[in-house]
């Protein structure tokens, strides 16, 4: 029996949105899930309340510095954030996947790091840039039994 998932996602560059494609066509074949795509960048700033189990996909982009003692001031990605706040969605969440580019070593993920800490959700995991196959099937295990975990309580 197919479960009831929804990939909420902001893809800026087209990264994130290949991925959370790949990622949604994995599940499907391999897990008798097809999960609902919610692109935020899509909303417009509108928001709506979420009511199947969701995990939260978004990339880092940060303004100057380097993500440690100065420098982690979220761009272009707070629409993510603010979906995750209304309607008491953030309840229905159960984890975040941050993507990002190594090159920038401690801002890595660091929004998604961020996000973990302010909402009180784990950080499921992460891949670079577009994501690899092998990311692709690694973080949709980790994605099946963590909704799985969550639909226990």
């Amino acid at each position: 029996m197919s479960q009831e998932l929804a990939l909420v996602y902001i893809s800026l560059s087209g990264n994130t949105q290949s991925f959370v494609k790949r990622l949604s066509e994995h599940l499907t074949t391999w897990y008798d899930t097809t999960p609902k795509t919610i692109n935020i960048k899509e909303l417009n700033h509108q928001t709506f309340p979420v009511t199947e189990p969701f995990v939260a996909l978004l990339p880092t982009y940060l303004e100057g510095g380097n993500g440690v003692d100065n420098g982690d001031q979220e761009i272009l990605t707070n629409p993510l954030g603010d979906f995750i706040a209304a309607h008491d969605n953030v309840q229905h969440c159960f984890g975040i996947i941050g993507s990002g580019n190594r090159n920038f070593n401690n801002q890595y993920c660091l929004t998604a790091k961020q996000y973990a800490k302010r909402f009180g959700f784990p950080m499921l995991g992460d891949f670079e840039l577009r994501g690899t196959s092998s990311d692709v099937e690694r973080l949709a295990k980790v994605i099946v039994e963590a909704l799985a975990d969550f639909t226990k309580n």
